[in-house]
């Protein structure tokens, strides 16, 4: 039994992906998420599948593309797809002088924009395990410019994961290492090396599993007075990137912000946004 065990284990783990299985991945991919694999990213998706075929007792990558495509559970399957294929590097307070940037020039323009309703309104797109929008509700509560405002943070990912890790909102120190102690103290309840978000902070972050490559739902988020797309338009081509910047666009109201990473930027994005300095940081704001 062990030698025939063993055999089977060692089939699996020497498992070959055609180029030909590996194109139609790459197409199927980019249709469902608009990331793209490179040509030299073959072995990269074989690693990374080759836990759903053991999963599913399948015998070739060519037979679990078939199952994507036409199995009766294939949504089920897309989700573990797509935690396999993202990634999610993130922390809290990330790049601070960009989010201090934004405090002190974009948030006051926000407010003489919306002060007849006293409501802004966020979204986090590509939140990961919500360490961004989370970081984002800790600093406006401390604005106290904003006491009795309401501030909603929409908070979207495509990776059901990371999205119930979120909604958790229970985080390591290392995650945390940016966050001031004060605030740490504040907003978070310590137990056995792990930090738990106060009802403070989460009630202010409502999240949701969205595909910024699926345009008929990112049609539904409208009224957005700026949104946060930070370390993500870099997954994809400038096709797939040009899309979701014009349903980024659509989301905001007008004259709203767009904020993406510092290694990203709009170059041939068209005239969707004006570019505007502020501080060390760019921000693109709808026109």
């Amino acid at each position: 039994m062990k030698q025939a065990l063993s055999k089977s284990v060692s089939k699996q783990s020497s498992l070959v992906m055609k180029d030909e299985t590996y194109n139609q991945f790459r197409a199927f991919i980019y249709e469902q998420t608009g990331n793209s694999f490179q040509d030299n990213q073959k072995y990269l998706l074989e690693s990374r599948l080759l836990p759903r075929l053991k999963e599913h007792k399948l015998a070739s990558y060519e037979d679990y593309y078939h199952y994507l495509r036409l199995d009766t559970y294939r949504d089920k399957e897309l989700s573990a797809l797509y935690e396999l294929i993202t990634t999610n590097e993130t922390y809290f307070y990330r790049d601070i002088p960009q989010l201090e940037n934004f405090m002190k020039t974009i948030v006051p323009a926000m407010m003489e924009a919306n002060k007849a309703t006293k409501q802004i309104r966020i979204w986090s797109a590509a939140c990961s395990t919500g360490d961004e929008p989370y970081t984002l509700a800790i600093m406006l509560l401390e604005h106290l410019p904003l006491a009795g405002w309401t501030i909603e943070i929409l908070a979207t990912d495509i990776n059901d994961a990371v999205l119930t890790q979120a909604r958790a909102g229970v985080y390591d120190a290392h995650t945390l290492r940016h966050v001031p102690a004060t605030l740490k103290r504040k907003y978070f309840v310590e137990q056995k090396g792990h930090f738990t978000l106060t009802e403070a902070v989460k009630g202010r972050v409502k999240f949701m599993n969205l595909n910024l490559y699926d345009r008929p739902r990112l049609k539904l988020v409208r009224g957005i007075d700026a949104v946060f797309c930070r370390n993500c338009l870099i997954y994809f081509d400038d096709k797939a990137k040009m899309q979701i910047v014009t349903d980024l666009h659509g989301a905001l109201k007008q004259n709203g912000y767009l904020v993406i990473g510092f290694s990203e930027s709009l170059t041939n994005m068209g005239n969707l946004f004006r570019t505007m300095q502020t501080g060390r940081s760019v921000v693109y704001q709808k026109v």
